[in-house]
Parts: C-alpha cells; structure tokens; sequence
C-alpha cells in the first residue's frame, strides 16, 4: 500500500506499519516489520484479550469483584472502576466515570495471577501470543503499559481480532461493544470527551472529536494508542486494521500525522 510510505515524512527516527483485511490477508507493511518496538498502551488490548481467555476458559468471570470494592473484571476491563489513572487509589465509584488507569489493568493481572495461578505474563503469552505465533513479542513487567512487540507480530494479533479463533466470536464482539453507555472521562492526550467510549480493553470512536483515528475512520472503529508513540485500529466497516509503531513519544506531532495517514490508508483500501 503506497499510502503506508507516509511514515517516512514523520519526525520520528524509527517507524513501521502495516494493514491486515478481515480475511487475515496482509495488504501491505512498510519500515522495518520486524523491530522490537515499546508498545506502552498498546499493550493494554494484548492483555485484555488474555483476560478474554481467562474468562472462557472458566479462571474469571466479567462480573465478578475484582478491584475496588463494588468494582468488578468488567470494570476494570472499561476503565470505569474509579482507580485513579497510575495509584491504585479510589477517585470515583465503580461505574461513576470513566478514569482511564494503568493502575485498573496491573490489577487485572493480579486477579488473573491468582485465579490461574501463574504469572500473568506467562498466562498471556500461552494464551494469546504462542497460539498466533507472536514469537517477537513480551508482556513482562506492567500489563498496561511495558509489553514489546512488533509490526509483523501485532498483524497477526489484528487478524486474530477481526476474525476470531482463540475466542468466541461473541466474546469479541462485547470487547468492541461500548461498556458502561454514556460515561464520560479524559481521553488521554485528547482531552474530555462525553461519552468517553470504551470496550473490554479497546477504545471505541464513535463519535468523539478530536481523536488519533481519521475523519474517514468509521464510528465502529475501536483500538488504542501507546505514549511510546505506537497505535492499534480496527475498522470493521471498513474491513481493515493497521498497526503503526516509532520509537518517540506521543505529542503533537502524532496529534498531527495519525489522522491524514489513516485517512490515507481507508481512502487507497477503498479505491481498490
């Protein structure tokens, strides 16, 4: 895909991206797709996703307590426990406001750590990345923000995303279905936004302005982006996903490139 070449004009001094269709087919990558990149929040849906499996398989419930008290799995999953954003300190009732936490999802690890009785990530990499063949990929440290990965490997995990095979395809759908309607919060770096959607893991556009997707990115787009400069999106109406990965920190020079590039990625998946 030509469009993926505009990495190249972004004041970044390591970049790499890709696009996955719906059917698992790669439509293009550019940069080095095989660089070990920090993911910082990004991280955040991998581990999500390994608390997905942990549900199924019976470890955890959604709506169990976990967290604050009143808080549950689900909670914490939708950033709507009330844990402050990097303390494990109350601010809010459970389901009060959306606060986003880095704090909720290292308590997600914890839960999981003792209901399977391992380290979480361990339990993720068995879970989630060896079955996908994310072999280049780590979840050590904070499962909200230290995972490391790379472009080839977060395709596979966006093709896993867009057509499920470690999950039940409904369980995946209520991870991209908004939790907790019409809470509002602080979408880092973007500022209030009423409602502050999110999933089970995965932000969710809709309609929220300003935003790091594209003006053409469909109100169904879900995802997220990292400090570390990274981003993970979905487009279901559009059948696409794309993973962009650098090595300098989220700012305004994200603020400003992310859009036209993914308006630029739909506009050329669309012409074709």
């Amino acid at each position: 895909m030509n469009s993926l070449a505009m990495i190249e004009t972004w004041p970044v001094p390591t970049a790499a991206a890709g696009v996955v269709r719906s059917d698992g087919t790669v439509a293009g990558v550019h940069g080095p797709a095989g660089h070990r990149f920090p993911l910082a929040s990004v991280t955040k849906p991998l581990a999500a996703y390994a608390v997905l499996v942990a549900y199924e398989e019976g470890a955890v419930e959604l709506d169990e307590p976990a967290g604050p008290e009143g808080s549950t799995v689900r909670h914490l999953l939708a950033h709507t426990s009330g844990l402050a954003f990097d303390e494990p300190r109350p601010m809010a009732a459970p389901g009060e406001r959306r606060i986003y936490s880095n704090a909720g999802f290292e308590e997600l690890g914890r839960h999981v750590e003792k209901a399977t009785e391992m380290p979480f990530a361990e339990y993720a990499r068995q879970a989630v990345l060896e079955p996908l063949g994310m072999t280049a990929t780590t979840l050590d440290g904070s499962p909200a923000k230290d995972g490391v990965s790379t472009v080839t490997d977060l395709l596979r995990f966006a093709a896993e995303v867009q057509a499920p095979r470690l999950l039940d395809p409904r369980t995946v759908l209520e991870a991209m279905t908004v939790q907790f309607p019409g809470t509002k919060g602080v979408l880092p770096g973007y500022g209030h936004q009423n409602p502050n959607d999110w999933g089970l893991g995965f932000e969710i556009r809709d309609a929220k302005s300003p935003h790091w997707t594209g003006s053409a990115s469909s109100p169904f787009t879900f995802g997220h982006f990292g400090q570390s400069g990274t981003f993970l999106w979905v487009d279901p109406h559009a059948g696409l996903a794309c993973v962009a990965l650098t090595d300098r920190p989220f700012g305004q020079w994200a603020i400003d490139v992310w859009p036209p590039f993914t308006d630029a990625v739909l506009a050329e998946a669309a012409a074709r």
